[in-house]
């Protein structure tokens, strides 16, 4: 007898998504070949078949030992008082997110809260997990029983495979995710993100709602597609939906420009980007959404994971293992307090914007500034040495503003002697705010096909990213032997580190660079910025480390005043 997967579905919701059509069997075991029909939508149009696909893939996840399945649930509803409660509430750690309806039945709302309080009991470890009521509604949908459904959630909550992340669990890996997203944002929706920090007071708290975006906001047909995808990819889907997401609600705000100086409370932007996607069914489909998801280039999943490794160091450090009050980052820039000679209170802001989010969390630190210190290099290095990363700006004559956001310490400079030798990480950039605000990063954030299609001596994941056929060059397959993903994850940049890369010109990594006669950021080809050793002239080109032009009118100019900020932990300093 056929299994009935929509015993809790609402068929009257469900409109052209009920329709079973297309192939009713799926005999494709290989990941590559999977991948190539989740993205295509191959089961998306045959409810049982779609639900037989979940099955699969759900089974096949590697779990630990002691895993609760179907009989666990069975015990634990037999005799149970519960099992006929129309009031089951939500555990804490969902942290307010309710069910999606899902096209569900209402009594099967009900099995969902179910569910959730007999997780809750079976992992005791999980503490913070809003994304759990909207994964088990959907995997409800797809469940012959209330038991099927328990036994699948628990399986992609006690996934044991090394490097794949499926569901947050904890507050530190749901708010390491939040920063991971505002830097990737950053990177690969720059307009996008240019119009939240434009709009938002604190753009970290808009961005702490991505998740929610994917999973609870996103119609039924939409989410369902994006599941398809998921179970086979992992959690790097939800970035790449999230991103997508995030660059058609610019588009639809493309014609309404803020008031300058004028920004919302962050909670009406976060509130009107989420009724942007619940309603986004009128203008973009299911196709077009993984159309546009999948042609982000993003850079590969072992370099994301290192990412948010890193975003979680930060926070350990900072003593954020624990949900808490959300400190509004903008106010972290009080303009009563901060002073510069070179930009101000919003224009700091601004650049706050462009940094890393685990910095974003620091308050600015003047370290040196030739109005105080002289223009001497050697006091220059004295003030800046032992702070990592750095701001560095500059004032000409002329009155233009340039700089840059130097991710090492300047004390790495003494590892290659007097001669000049260049260090530090992809995620320098380089800017300037006047006449015009513009930043140029790495040249490889912006095209990756820069990076050497040279293999890496390890084995790397072959369904990471690139469908079958895709002409795309992951930066992951140049990550080398030598480097341990546990070194890697203690560095300042493990993501974007030129050391990680084998690129096709030393050029392309030129960061930083400095000795007893000037300092330099960006080469090849030219410089960004050549400061001399009396801090008192310099130079700009365009280099082939940033591709950037000029960055003043003129290419030699004068310095009127230059400083240079470090980031000190505002959470350390409030204690």
């Amino acid at each position: 007898m056929a299994e009935d997967y929509g015993a809790f579905v609402d068929w009257t919701q469900m409109e052209d998504v009920a329709k079973s059509s297309g192939p009713s069997k799926l005999d494709v075991k290989d990941p590559v070949e999977l991948k190539k029909l989740a993205r295509q939508g191959h089961w998306a149009q045959n409810h049982n078949l779609r639900a037989q696909v979940y099955q699969q893939l759900i089974k096949a996840i590697p779990c630990r030992t002691v895993t609760p399945d179907a009989g666990v649930y069975r015990d634990l509803m037999s005799g149970n008082a519960c099992r006929k409660s129309t009031a089951i509430l939500l555990p804490d750690f969902v942290d307010g997110s309710t069910v999606p309806s899902y096209c569900l039945k209402a009594d099967a709302v009900t099995s969902v809260h179910r569910v959730i309080s007999c997780l809750a009991g079976q992992f005791p470890d999980i503490s913070h997990c809003p994304a759990l009521p909207a994964m088990t509604a959907l995997l409800m949908h797809f469940s012959v029983d209330e038991a099927q459904c328990f036994e699948h959630v628990s399986r992609l909550l006690a996934c044991n495979e090394p490097g794949r992340r499926l569901i947050d669990q904890t507050f530190l890996a749901y708010e390491s995710s939040c920063l991971t997203f505002g830097d990737l944002a950053n990177k690969y929706c720059p307009a996008a993100h240019k119009l939240i920090v434009a709009r938002a007071q604190d753009v970290v708290e808009v961005y702490s709602g991505w998740q929610r975006w994917v999973l609870g906001d996103l119609p039924f047909g939409h989410v369902a597609r994006v599941l398809d995808v998921f179970l086979v990819e992992g959690y790097k889907v939800l970035y790449r939906i999230a991103l997508a997401l995030l660059k058609f609600y610019r588009k639809q705000r493309a014609g309404a420009q803020p008031v300058e100086g004028q920004k919302q409370d962050s909670a009406e932007v976060k509130a009107e980007i989420q009724a942007f996607v619940k309603a986004i069914g009128s203008s973009v489909t299911p196709d077009k959404l993984l159309e546009k998801a999948f042609s982000i280039r993003l850079f590969s999943r072992k370099e994301i994971t290192l990412l948010q490794l890193t975003n979680e160091k930060s926070l350990q450090q900072k003593g954020i293992t624990v949900k808490q009050k959300r400190r509004n980052v903008q106010l972290a820039l009080n303009p009563d307090t901060f002073s510069s000679e070179v930009v101000s209170a919003k224009e700091m802001r601004d650049i706050w914007s462009w940094i890393p989010e685990r910095f974003a969390l620091c308050e600015p630190q003047l370290l040196f500034t030739t109005s105080t210190h002289g223009c001497s290099l050697n006091r220059f290095y004295a003030h800046v040495e032992g702070h990592e990363p750095t701001l560095l700006l500059i004032r000409t004559c002329g009155s233009e503003v340039c700089g840059a956001f130097l991710s090492t310490d300047w004390e790495e400079r003494k590892r290659g002697g007097n001669k000049l030798s260049f260090f530090g990480t992809g995620e320098c950039f380089v800017f300037r705010l006047k006449p015009e605000m513009e930043r140029y990063e790495w040249v490889v954030i912006r095209h990756p096909e820069l990076a050497s299609s040279i293999k890496a001596q390890i084995v790397e994941d072959p369904a990471d990213d690139a469908a079958p056929g895709d002409d795309q060059n992951s930066v992951s397959r140049n990550l080398p032997l030598e480097t341990p993903a546990a070194d890697l994850s203690s560095r300042l940049s493990p993501f974007l580190s030129a050391h990680h890369f084998k690129l096709n010109s030393r050029n392309t990594s030129m960061f930083m660079a400095g000795n007893v006669d000037s300092i330099i950021v960006g080469g090849g080809d030219g410089n960004a910025l050549y400061i001399d050793g009396e801090l008192n002239h310099g130079r700009t080109a365009r280099c082939t480390t940033f591709d950037n032009p000029p960055l003043c009118s003129t290419e030699s100019f004068q310095v009127a005043l230059l400083e240079v900020w470090g980031f000190q932990d505002a959470m350390a300093s409030d204690r």
